[in-house]
């Protein structure tokens, strides 16, 4: 195992206070049984012994509100990952709410060797956070990233797009404000509609519409660039392949390749800038990024092909990470 890597441990639906509108966590994390000391430390000594490069490898505790779970629960949670942080592990991460954070428990997870805290601040909007029952307002966002920050935590703010009562530029609203809180991760998940949930409740209504994959995956494009531009690592964008997820789908943003989805239209967008007037033209790229390039089924070839316009891909192994150049008769 080489670069950044986890240990992922579901703990679902287990002590949050609040059942907001999309919420079904045990389809989300595909978890059916809630996780004790001995499942840490058994997930930890398996990546010990798959050889994982323990310096760059978080035990990583996400699908539910982890500090608002029972104190001794997730007292046990933590002692079980402490015995292996302090066998070399980077460091441990979890997911919470920004009303489950204060100076109290902050301080706990640092004695514990908790080293990224992230947020499921979903919208900086009120009324998207009200309609959606949160449970929470943007101000908790506010005050519970600054406050992460403060104990010396790595912040991760997370996002969903096309929540019931929200727009487009909605999103874009609550992008801006998560880029002004300077977190150093963002995670962002369109909006899926589950069985046994308020919102699948409203879809089947008629009361909820979804945005379509087309407008998602422009609007989650421009939010990718967003957040690079500000210097801020996007660590995932789209629900992990789950077939618990996939059974339970009344609706939604879901696709097994959304993030790829995304990028290939950022390439797409970058190549029609760079292509002006032309009708022939040829790109060189990196060959890890030959397939967002090329978009899937080809279809960024066939999208300038039906302008008009041949476009040829040449993977390159000198080529820049992420660059994608015109070449030139001097090259």
């Amino acid at each position: 195992m080489s670069g950044r890597a986890s240990v992922a441990i579901f703990v679902p639906h287990v002590g949050c206070p609040h059942r907001c509108s999309f919420c079904d966590q045990r389809a989300i994390t595909g978890s059916q049984s809630v996780p004790h000391a001995q499942d840490v430390l058994s997930a930890c000594e398996r990546a010990v012994e798959c050889g994982a490069d323990l310096k760059n490898t978080e035990i990583a505790f996400f699908g539910g509100s982890f500090t608002a779970v029972p104190r001794e629960y997730m007292l046990e949670l933590l002692e079980a990952a402490k015995i292996y942080v302090k066998k070399g592990f980077r460091g441990i991460r979890l997911s919470t709410r920004p009303d489950a954070i204060d100076s109290e428990v902050l301080g706990i997870l640092k004695d514990y060797g908790v080293t990224s805290i992230e947020l499921g601040a979903q919208s900086m909007s009120d009324e998207v956070l009200m309609l959606n029952e949160r449970g929470h307002t943007a101000e908790d966002v506010v005050r519970a990233s600054s406050l992460v920050k403060e104990y010396g935590f790595t912040l991760g703010l997370q996002m969903m797009v096309g929540l019931y009562g929200s727009t487009p530029d909605t999103d874009i609203y609550t992008a801006e404000r998560l880029i002004a809180l300077k977190p150093s991760e963002a995670r962002i998940y369109p909006t899926v509609i589950l069985k046994n949930t308020r919102l699948g409740e409203l879809f089947l209504k008629g009361e909820y519409r979804p945005y379509d994959l087309d407008g998602a995956v422009a609007l989650c494009a421009r939010l990718l660039d967003m957040f690079e531009s500000a210097g801020i690592s996007v660590i995932k964008l789209g629900l992990h392949s789950s077939q618990d997820v996939e059974k339970d789908m009344l609706g939604g943003l879901y696709h097994p390749a959304f993030r790829e989805l995304c990028e290939s239209l950022r390439y797409r967008n970058e190549m029609e800038r760079l292509i002006g007037d032309d009708k022939q033209v040829a790109f060189t790229v990196p060959p890890k990024e030959l397939s967002k390039v090329l978009g899937q089924k080809r279809s960024n070839i066939e999208y300038f092909r039906s302008k008009g316009v041949e476009v040829r891909v040449i993977p390159d192994p000198n080529a820049s990470e992420h660059r994608i150049k015109r070449q030139t008769e001097d090259d």
